[in-house]
């Protein structure tokens, strides 16, 4: 079944990107892969994302000040925070939404789709 939303993925690790579109591509979601929060937030098509998907420590900015700066913006993408580290997740700032949920890696894949589907299918 494909999906005409968009699911961006952020993760610097490069594994971590192929997995999750590779995923993602078979389970019928259009996907975009970007190395950096920089690169996403550079890119035109990012404003077409219906779900974003980021790593919480990255070099440069991190998934966290991302969000805060989409917040920030008036982007209000839905977005699941993934991470490496284990213990209770970083807090966004008072002016931000809240993060649709936090996995820790390595995450159920099922769990993980369960929440895109939730994300794409939810009524604007």
């Amino acid at each position: 079944m494909a999906h005409t939303a968009v699911v961006s993925v952020v993760d610097d690790d490069e594994s971590v990107r192929l997995a999750l579109d590779s995923l993602l591509r078979s389970n019928g979601y259009t996907v975009q892969l970007f190395a950096t929060a920089e690169a996403f937030l550079a890119c035109p098509a990012a404003h077409n994302t219906r779900c974003l998907i980021s790593d919480i420590q990255m070099p440069g900015l991190s998934g966290i000040e991302m969000h805060d700066l989409l917040c920030a913006q008036g982007a209000r993408i839905p977005i699941i925070f993934i991470t490496g580290y284990q213990g209770s997740p970083p807090q966004v700032s008072a002016q931000s939404t809240a993060p649709v949920a936090y996995f820790p890696k390595p995450f159920p894949c099922g769990e993980l789709l369960k929440c895109i589907d939730a994300i794409v299918n939810r009524p604007d």
